[in-house]
């Protein structure tokens, strides 16, 4: 009964998800031609943006900590719904998936590319052990349990994966839209190709980075759907061993390797 009361005290919070909900597919989705390629914006990276921003500036008095709280015991909520309609879409598919098989599994050894790409940077910008923790996966949440079983809770290497989980959590989906929609207009790879680069481990990241591709291709939606849905699953559950057998050994030997090149200030122990 208390929940009960307490879930309509909160009657605000749903009428102000409404109405920028209605606003956000009102605008509908906005093409900007960015040189070669194009970055489609959707519905769901205005609302995120402004539930954002309504939190942080809060121009509305009763958006306080409590019903931030309420909407994230919601999320999973949501997230249900989503994974039941993309595990349908997916059996619809899946003759088109059996075909892809090898191509969906091999795709996941390209998260070893943020060692290479991230690394580097990360050291120039004057991180020590924390690159390690940052660079070594996309930082998702198996990612986290392993760097705390790994090194524990108090150290460089935790703090690395935590900041870029928490990046990724706030920005990661307007980041994968952007990107998404830009990369598969401006390149020639093929769509169903960037279908299955979304699947990094995150259903809202591969949500986003999903949006704007079937926006470019309707006819193809479920077969882009199917791809993607089925390697974030992939990620989820193989990402975390390659992240035990190579992500983590291979960052561990490129920053000894590179961290007195690049390394700036006073040697971290």
């Amino acid at each position: 009964m208390e929940k009960k009361t307490l879930l309509f005290k909160d009657y605000k919070l749903y009428l102000t998800v409404l109405v920028i909900t209605i606003i956000c597919e009102r605008i509908g989705s906005v093409k900007i031609p960015v040189g070669p390629g194009t970055i489609t914006l959707l519905p769901m990276i205005y609302a995120m943006i402004l539930c954002l921003a309504l939190y942080l500036f809060k121009p509305a008095k009763f958006l306080k900590e409590k019903q931030s709280n309420t909407a994230s015991s919601l999320i999973s909520i949501g997230i249900t719904l989503l994974i039941a309609k993309i595990s349908i879409t997916s059996g619809v598919g899946i003759n088109d998936i059996i075909m892809a098989g090898p191509a969906l599994i091999l795709q996941n050894f390209g998260n070893l590319g943020t060692i290479v790409f991230a690394l580097p940077v990360a050291l120039l910008l004057g991180f020590k052990r924390e690159c390690i923790g940052m660079s070594h996966s996309v930082g998702r949440e198996p990612n986290v349990a392993l760097i705390s079983e790994r090194y524990g809770s108090d150290c460089p290497e935790f703090r690395g994966v935590m900041v870029v989980y928490v990046v990724g959590t706030v920005f990661g989906t307007i980041f994968m839209g952007a990107i998404a929609s830009f990369l598969a207009s401006a390149t020639p790879i093929s769509v169903e190709a960037y279908a299955m680069a979304t699947g990094c481990g995150s259903a809202g990241m591969m949500t986003a980075a999903l949006a704007p591709l079937i926006e470019m291709k309707p006819e193809l939606e479920v077969t882009l759907t199917s791809y993607a849905s089925i390697s974030n699953l992939i990620s989820t559950v193989a990402g975390l061993y390659i992240s035990i057998f190579l992500g983590l050994p291979l960052t561990e030997k490129l920053y000894k390797i590179l961290e007195p090149k690049l390394g700036r200030g006073k040697k971290q122990v």
